[in-house]
This record gives C-alpha cells, structure tokens and sequence, in this order.
C-alpha cells in the first residue's frame, strides 16, 4: 500500500507541472507571445507553489482528509483553468487579475500536496528513503510532463483538452487515496461524492472541449470559424465572412482574402522580376502557398523550395479546397517541393545557393521568432544567395513599428548586403514593410507578369519612397544576444494597440 501512495507522487508531479506549463502558454498567447508573460506566470506559480507549502504546517487533524480535499480542488481549478481563460479572455475586463489569481490558487493548492502526502507516509518509511523517493517520483513526473507537454499533448489534445484530463487524474488520486485509506478518513461517503460529481464535471469538460474552443472563439472571431486547430507550434484558425476568409495564427492575422495580393504581389515581384532569369527559388516560412502562387507566375523558375516549420499550415494549405483555389494549388505544383523544417537548422546545414530568397516570416513578437531576424541568421541566409541572386524579408509596418522596421534594415546591411527598403499599403493590416538584400545594385524592374492587381512599373517607384513620418534613424543591430528588435516591437505595437 506504501508504493502505492507513493506512485501518486508521480502522478500528481506531473498533473503539477502541465498546470504551470498550460498557465505560461496561456499567458503567452494571449497577452503576447513573449518571454516576459511566461516568466512572470512560472514566478507567480512557484512562489505560489511556496506558499503552499509553507501553509502545509498549519494543517492538523486527519491529514487523509485534507489530502483528498486538496487533490479535488487542484483537479476543479487546474483542470477548468484553460477553459476558463479561453472563455473569459473576451468578456472580462481584468483578465489579467483573472490569470495570475487562478495561478496563485492552483500553484498554492499544487504546493500543499507533498508537504501532506510525506506527512501521511512518514509512518510507513524510513525517512531518508521516504524523501530520496518522493522527490524522485515528483522529478520523474516532472520530466514526463515537460515532454508530453509539447510533443503529444498541445498538438493532439489541445490546452483545454489537456487541462481537463489532467484534473481527471487529480480527482482519480483522491478516488485511490479513498480506497486505499478509507478507514483512516472522516466524512468518506461525502469526499467519494464530492469525488465522483467532480470527476463527472471534468469528464463532461474533456468531451466537450472542442464546443468550448467554439464557443471562445466565435467570441474572439467577428467572422464564422471554419477551421481551428493546435498544432505543437501555434493556434491556426480560418474564418470565412462573405466574399472574405482570414487566417489567424495564434490569434494574430496572417492574411485576408480581400487583400493578401497586393501583400504577395509586393513581397515577391518588385525583387524577383528584377532578375532576368531566376531558375531556383526558396521561400522560408509563407506555409500558406501564397508567395509560392505568385513565384510560379515566372516561366524560367525551374524549382521552388519552401521551408515552413509546421506542417500543420502546409497540410492545411495543400488539401483545404477553400484554401488550395486560393493559393492556385500551388503547394502541389511539381516545381514544388515543400519541407517542414526548422529555417535556421536547415539553412546552416544546406549547400544550395537561390537566386532569389523569400522571406515571409510571422512579425517577430518573441524571441523564439526574432532569432530569424538576427544577423547570425542573416549571414547564413547571404551564403545561400547566388552572386547575382536578390533575397527580400517582410519586416512589419515601418508606419506603426518604425524603429522595427528599420533595425531589420539595419540587421541584414550588417551582413555586407546592399539593402533597398520599401513599403506597400494592404487595407488589413495598413502600411507593411518589406527589405531587399542583394550584393549589386538594384535596379527597379519594368517589367511584370500579366494578371497582376497591384504591383507595376509605376507603383513600385511609389513603393521605393518614404515619407519621413515612416522613418527612424536608429544604431541597432539584432543578435541573438540582445534581442533588441523583439523589445522594440513589442513597444511599438503594445502603443498602437492600447
């Protein structure tokens, strides 16, 4: 019976620690995917997690009781938590009250369960083994936890989901912990009650998570949700009004259909129709198909490489028909070859060279993303450039984020490559901002593909201007050391938001 306590340990280590890790991506995608939310969110739990602690001295009388009191409410508020943020994030004011009071409570109930499971346990084993396994149990757990977490869990079951069974674990513990030591327990039938009404709940919750994401999200969406799904890297949703379908990508908007165009037209041919006959071309990032749309429009380009990490967005771009007549199917185009792969890992470890490079990254809200706007990754991309070839990064709004914009300007001159910044307006995000990086001169093209909305001989001269309301003298040079464009972005937009 001792071991058998002794395997919840394990258990309720690791229902722990995925509470603390739902909280901080939570936190992060809601509020700002940054490194400051997760921080502050695992202080918060930790410090929470001592408390309890702390407080476990004050409990007297029957400890089972206690215990079992405990792992019930961890499973209610843990387990509900993710639910409850998600739902909440639109219609409370304070949300952010809302996050750190849930942390504390659970982090606080989560750090009462060791404290009494050892004191209960202390009868039954020497001390020094009773501490050498409970702490090995509590680390193994956590170990677990911190694998399944992003690997298995976020991507298959999704946060609500997973914080639902989760709880569902901690309420069976006090169900195990009742049939184990019943006899030594008070008011059983009650806590048994109490136990299985909470399982029930959880269990209802577990079921019904994808009506609850729904429900969240047709809050969040002014537009109907066609298609929402977590993948292990971000939240991809689809919504569709008339004449319109939008995609969201950790809530954040990549692209509407009304006006992606005069975006893709702007990213690829004010650069790429400048050479005079690419053959080989790279998009690193753009999993959407649409830059890979417009390349295609070129006759002599002979393959087309796209690098996107998640192969959730490729998947979804290449078999979604919704999706595919926007992109002209051209994630199946044979000139086509896609792969999901880290851009950063791949680039280092790859010996072509590209005569023109896309670059259709997400904003660099998180240092996670800002790496890929560093000038260490910036040099690895010049050595995959052909000597004549031309490459050019969308590099946010130099209107909102002009200090953003131009230290990615800065960043990829760093390098010893030419830079012609230029900028385009897209109804549905305002005015964008784009850098080309070549060894030569640029030269404006005057030529284009026919069937193009927006971009031409004229607009691209009015593309190459900027009104001093759109510029920003600063020194700053993104390194991976530094991060300084993920701050400056995260002010920028943080002002223009609120």
């Amino acid at each position: 019976m001792p071991y058998l306590l002794l395997f919840s340990v394990f258990v309720i280590a690791t229902c722990g620690l995925i509470y603390e890790l739902i909280s901080g991506a939570l936190a992060s995608y809601l509020l700002g995917d940054s490194i400051t939310q997760f921080s502050t969110v695992i202080g918060v739990y930790l410090f929470s997690m001592g408390i309890g602690s702390f407080l476990s001295k004050y409990v007297r009388g029957n400890l089972v009781f206690v215990f079992i009191q405990v792992e019930l409410l961890v499973g209610l508020v843990g387990g509900c938590s993710a639910a409850i943020l998600f739902t909440a994030f639109e219609h409370v004011r304070y949300f952010r009250v809302l996050l750190y009071l849930l942390v504390t409570i659970t982090g606080t109930l989560v750090g009462l369960e060791i404290p009494l499971l050892m004191r209960i346990l202390k009868d039954r084993f020497e001390f020094k083994d009773l501490v050498s396994q409970v702490f090995t149990f509590d680390y193994v757990g956590a170990l677990l936890a911190s694998l399944l977490f992003p690997l298995v869990l976020v991507p298959h079951l999704g946060m609500v989901r997973t914080g639902f069974f989760f709880g569902i674990l901690n309420a069976g513990v006090a169900l195990w912990v009742l049939v184990l030591l019943g006899r030594e327990v008070v008011w059983a039938r009650l806590l048994r009650s109490s136990a299985i009404l909470i399982l029930i709940l959880l269990v209802f919750g577990f079921v019904y998570s994808d009506k609850i994401m729904s429900f969240a999200e047709t809050a969040s969406y002014q537009d109907q949700v066609i298609y929402s799904k977590s993948s292990r890297y971000q939240r991809i949703v689809i919504t569709r009004a008339p004449g319109d379908l939008r995609l969201f990508l950790n809530g954040n908007l990549q692209f509407s259909s009304r006006d992606e165009y005069r975006y893709h037209e702007a990213l690829v041919h004010v650069g790429l129709a400048a050479l005079p006959s690419p053959r080989k071309v790279l998009v690193l990032g753009g999993g959407d198909g649409l830059a890979v749309r417009e390349i295609l429009k070129y006759p002599s380009v002979e393959s087309v490489t796209l690098v996107d990490l998640d192969s959730s967005m490729t998947d979804l771009f290449r078999n979604h028909d919704s999706l595919t007549s926007l992109n002209g199917n051209s994630l199946k185009d044979p000139k086509v070859r896609v792969l999901n792969e880290d851009a950063f890992v791949w680039l280092r470890d790859q010996k072509d060279t590209y005569d023109f490079i896309a670059v259709d990254f997400p904003d660099p809200s998180n240092y996670s993303i800002g790496k890929l706007y560093s000038n260490s990754f910036y040099r690895v991309l010049k050595e995959a450039l052909a000597p004549q070839g031309i490459l050019v990064i969308q590099s946010t709004s130099p209107y909102v984020a002009k200090k953003s914009f131009w230290c990615v300007e800065n960043t990829l001159k760093s390098t010893g490559l030419k830079t012609v910044p230029y900028h385009a307006w897209v109804p549905s995000f305002g005015e964008w901002g784009f850098v080309i990086g070549m060894r030569g001169d640029f030269r404006p093209p005057e030529r284009f593909p026919a069937g193009l909305r927006f971009v031409n001989a004229d607009t691209v001269k009015n593309l190459l201007y900027f009104p001093d309301d759109m510029i920003a003298r600063i020194p700053d040079v993104n390194k991976l050391n530094n991060q300084v464009l993920v701050r400056y972005f995260e002010h920028e937009w943080s002002e223009y938001i609120h």
